[in-house]
């Protein structure tokens, strides 16, 4: 015959000082274990299948005796029917870390994306740009929402109001969102459909952005217009000018043009070497220099210390307004950028050089991703022919200085 243990009352129990496990009575293996350093707290011993468990069921005086008794009766109960409460507990505490680990917000899984991803990016500016754009827009909606909720709700919310009205930048939201959302996925923070997703998806709530936005070209010169400009261009003292011409004669960047270094100038070789982490395209860029170049860097005094061919009055880089400040004061209706699609326009009217060579003078990644793979080379030598050939049209057979 099993022996019952004694049923304490709680006066009892309260006495219970003694280190070591103390039977209550009440419920078959309820006890009050005592540790050598007096703390207190219950115990349950049963017997699950062929294991032996013993389930804590929290400290005394906090959960009293009759608690304790409610808590085991309904462990034994679980018991009874064939349910092991210490693994059907383990396997709770387990699902609710899995379900903390989970619980990430939306502006916390931006950070880590870009964190994750920032490596590719081309420079620092690109990686502010990408994380400040999610900040203003998506952050005041979603940014403290977790990013196993966000909803296709939210991101209509976001998107509607600067649809229509911000299209450029509209479009590189949803695009950024779409991206941190697949990321959250592939983590294991998200389940489902991406709701930033614009294929087969928003695409069927959201007019097309080349239905909703204005193309605006940056402000260029007709081509006859040109040699003019650069004849009154060359009248013009200061750095900002001389950066210009060189933009106009290179048909490059002004980023380009304002971050260069002597260091990437190989003058007796006739070319400009532009790293790739400069280039928009990410690659590295080799410029030929024609004549004119030449001479103009010739001219241009270097600064001790200084590795910068065109250095602002204190130091560093010069501010992109300070082009356009040149071509303001000189009453034109043209942007530094614009002088590109001028070059581009008289590479296409006026000559008969290959559309690829001019688009390689530009430095535009090719559209066509088999004909990319294919091309090794960069053209070198058909451009430097047709950046010299620019340069006499640009000057109209004048001796440059």
């Amino acid at each position: 015959m099993v022996r019952r243990a004694a049923e304490l009352g709680a006066l009892a129990v309260g006495r219970l000082k003694d280190p070591g496990m103390h039977a209550v009575g009440g419920v078959s293996g309820l006890y009050l274990q005592i540790a050598p350093g007096g703390t207190k707290s219950w115990i349950l011993r049963v017997t699950v299948g062929s294991k032996r468990r013993e389930m804590g069921l929290g400290a005394f005086p906090e959960v009293p005796l009759a608690m304790a008794r409610d808590k085991a009766r309904a462990a034994r109960a679980k018991v009874e029917l064939g349910v092991d409460p210490v693994l059907e507990r383990q396997r709770a505490a387990s699902a609710l870390r899995a379900e903390q680990a989970k619980a990430l917000t939306f502006s916390d899984a931006a950070a880590q994306f870009v964190t994750d991803k920032g490596e590719q990016w081309r420079n620092a500016k690109h990686r502010a740009q990408w994380s400040a754009t999610l900040e203003t827009y998506a952050g005041p909606v979603i940014g403290k929402v977790l990013v196993s909720d966000v909803s296709q709700t939210h991101i209509l919310s976001i998107l509607r109001p600067i649809w229509t009205t911000k299209t450029e930048t509209a479009t590189r939201l949803r695009g950024r969102m779409e991206q941190v959302l697949d990321w959250a996925r592939v983590r294991g923070y998200r389940e489902g459909e991406n709701p930033a997703r614009w294929r087969g998806h928003l695409d069927k709530l959201l007019p097309a952005p080349t239905k909703v936005a204005k193309v605006t070209h940056h402000p260029a010169l007709p081509v006859d217009a040109m040699p003019g400009f650069m004849v009154n261009l060359r009248k013009r003292g200061g750095v900002a000018a001389r950066a210009l011409e060189l933009l106009v004669l290179t048909a490059s960047r002004s980023g380009e043009i304002r971050g260069a270094l002597w260091s990437e100038f190989d003058l007796p070789a006739k070319t400009w070497t532009i790293p790739a982490e400069r280039m928009k395209a990410g690659v590295e860029h080799r410029v030929p220099l024609c004549s004119q170049a030449l001479q103009l860097l010739a001219h241009t005094p270097r600064i001790e210390g200084n590795d910068l061919v065109f250095s602002a009055p204190r130091g560093g880089l010069l501010s992109d307004m300070s082009l356009t400040a040149v071509t303001r004061r000189m009453e034109v209706e043209a942007v530094p950028h614009g002088m590109r699609s001028s070059f581009r326009d008289w590479a296409a009217e006026r000559t008969n050089y290959p559309r690829e060579v001019a688009e390689a003078a530009l430095a535009h990644a090719l559209e066509n991703k088999v004909e990319a793979a294919y091309r090794r080379g960069d053209l070198f030598n058909k451009r430097a022919e047709l950046m010299a050939a620019w340069a006499e049209f640009l000057f109209q057979g004048e001796v440059s200085k």
